[in-house]
């Protein structure tokens, strides 16, 4: 490995979707070139936002404010949700390894030198991810671990609690899979129990180094909609059933347990707007 990489930067390619983004990329951005050990490139794809221009424009400025910084755009000619916006940005990558991160979230700056640095050591491993926690606009960034602690993922964990959310996770560019073209909802769960049910070393690493700016489920978004992200997870669960990695008492097992999560969640939503309400 050349001393760049040792000392500066890190053989990484930074994936980020872009869907009607304008008034949120850059802190995304921002984020990713404030890293300690900056990664080679950042590719910015935008998902054909169709709001006359506004987010390309945007995107195409921050590439001229950070000229320093390999930024690359890529435009596609209709919008495929963010499985095939990630995977558009995979086939243009050019590094050994991925980093993935949506446009309306952000980075701890060690994240890059500590994930990378953690998988260079262990070679073998295909993926890893980390906590991500909510937090306010502005507020400090919560202190790291002292220590990093790592576990394995196994194919039934991860089955019954998807532990990898997607600004968390780094792979090897080399892996066959790819997110399942036009799938909007749990498409990132399906890549990563296909990644795992194939037999690839998946890890979770212990530090909370991704942060969102918004709830989990019912806050707007692809996840704003309950009932169809509960659809893509069972569609999800069909697809890996349907290859032949679980039985069908699996099957219906992590489907009905999908179901008192479903409901879990409808019930913090409404509460959380009675709430809201109220004040």
């Amino acid at each position: 490995m050349s001393d760049r990489y040792d000392s500066v930067h890190t053989p990484v390619s930074v994936i980020i979707p872009c869907y009607r983004c304008a008034d949120t990329i850059q802190r995304a951005v921002d984020s990713v070139i404030a890293q300690t050990r900056p990664p080679e490139e950042i590719i910015l794809i935008d998902d054909f936002s169709n709001d006359g221009g506004e987010t390309l424009a945007v995107l195409d400025r921050l590439r001229q404010e950070h000229q320093e910084t390999n930024i690359k755009i890529l435009q596609l000619n209709k919008n495929g949700g963010p499985g095939s916006a990630r995977n558009a940005g995979w086939e243009q990558s050019s590094q050994p390894y991925i980093a993935f991160l949506d446009a309306d979230d952000s980075w701890h700056p060690e994240k890059m030198a500590i994930q990378y640095q953690w998988m260079a050591a262990h070679p073998d491993v295909v993926l890893s991810g980390h906590p991500s926690i909510k937090i306010s606009e502005g507020v400090a960034l919560p202190e790291l671990p002292e220590s990093l602690l790592a576990r394995r993922i196994n194919e039934c964990r991860l089955l019954f609690s998807n532990c990898l959310p997607t600004r968390s996770v780094m792979l090897k560019r080399e892996v066959s899979f790819r997110f399942f073209p036009e799938k909007r909802y749990a498409e990132d769960y399906l890549l990563w129990l296909t990644l795992v049910f194939n037999g690839q070393s998946a890890w979770f690493l212990n530090s909370p180094m991704a942060y969102s700016f918004k709830e989990e489920f019912g806050d707007g978004g692809l996840t704003g909609n309950l009932w169809r992200a509960q659809q893509g997870i069972l569609d999800t669960y069909q697809k890996i059933f349907s290859a032949g990695f679980i039985p069908f008492f699996m099957f219906i097992l992590v489907s009905s347990f999908s179901f008192l999560k479903y409901f879990r969640r409808w019930s913090i939503v409404k509460w959380r707007f009675l709430i809201n309400s109220a004040s």
